[in-house]
């Protein structure tokens, strides 16, 4: 299904379509920060997420052959998806390297920086520039995205250290920032489903050659169910879902307003931990959710200008 079947098949045009991939987007990469920190101790993060690449590029693949939709016209230019899958798995190495000695708090007030740096990485590569209203909707979704991270605390941003696990997730999150900005560069019209099987597959393939010694490490016989169903859960909805929610809207939204909804992400955690059972967020938390949702409405009805 391509753009414009896919637009006339929900009935919306361009834009909300891809504000609303955005939105599943960022409450499953959400769910995926809860239900993964529940079996953090069970498997390394680099198996993990190897496991999770080549679970949804089989999975996908499989039903891609079934259906006669595995065109192999679509990968003549291999490069593209192994750049593609090369970012993004820099964004995991570092992400995870940086889990050492870097703070929660720490790196999910970094990860909110990510729509201006895709924003000014659109302008360079692309010469694509974002309207004024859109620029001030990207601060206040910072803002409030740092409001829910520190509670509303002026004691909590006091706290705010800076150390070598800050300063490689922010280099993580310049490549996560990028990728957003390369699929439209890179595309050459395939589908988006032929996009998200050429970066699973990539992805996957750059983490077994080069992890290969962690991940045959692994015991895989001793993982439980609650590990086998979020690994599933990763692969299937985090990973294949995410991946192909991202490239529906990386070809209708610009990469600032696309990067704009990881604003959502510490939202929607606060309120998925609350309903794990631990905790309900208090005021002082929702009126930051408020501000987030002030700054989505804000991008979500005003144009982009190219030039």
């Amino acid at each position: 299904m391509n753009k414009k079947s896919l637009d006339l098949y929900l009935n919306f045009s361009p834009k909300v379509t891809g504000h609303l991939a955005m939105l599943l987007f960022s409450l499953i990469v959400a769910g995926s920060f809860s239900f993964g920190k529940l079996i953090a101790g069970d498997i390394g993060p680099i198996a993990l997420t190897a496991v999770r690449f080549a679970v949804a590029a089989v999975s996908l693949g499989i039903v891609l052959a079934a259906t006669g939709k595995l065109k192999w016209r679509d990968y003549s230019q291999p490069w593209r998806y192994l750049v593609l899958g090369g970012v993004f798995i820099i964004f995991f190495i570092l992400m995870f390297e940086s889990l050492k000695t870097a703070t929660a708090i720490t790196t999910a007030a970094i990860f909110t920086l990510m729509p201006f740096m895709a924003g000014a990485m659109d302008r360079v590569i692309t010469g694509r520039r974002q309207t004024r209203i859109v620029s001030l909707g990207l601060c206040v979704g910072v803002f409030g995205a740092l409001w829910v991270i520190f509670d509303g605390s002026i004691h909590s941003v006091v706290g705010f250290k800076i150390g070598r696990g800050e300063i490689l997730f922010f280099l993580g999150t310049l490549a996560h920032a990028l990728y957003a900005v390369l699929v439209p560069v890179l595309r050459r019209g395939e589908p988006v489903y032929s996009t998200t099987f050429g970066v699973m597959v990539s992805g996957a393939l750059i983490l077994f050659i080069f992890f290969w010694p962690s991940i045959i490490s692994t015991d895989w016989s001793s993982l439980g169910l609650l590990v086998t169903a979020i690994i599933l859960y990763l692969a299937i909805f985090a990973g294949l879902g995410s991946f192909t929610l991202v490239t529906i809207a990386s070809i209708r939204l610009s990469s600032a307003k696309l990067t704009a909804y990881t604003y959502l992400i510490p939202f929607w955690v606060v309120f998925l931990e609350s309903a794990l059972g631990n905790g309900w967020p208090n005021f002082i938390v929702l009126l930051g959710g408020g501000v987030i949702i002030i700054a989505l409405l804000m991008l979500f009805s005003e144009r982009e200008i190219n030039k």
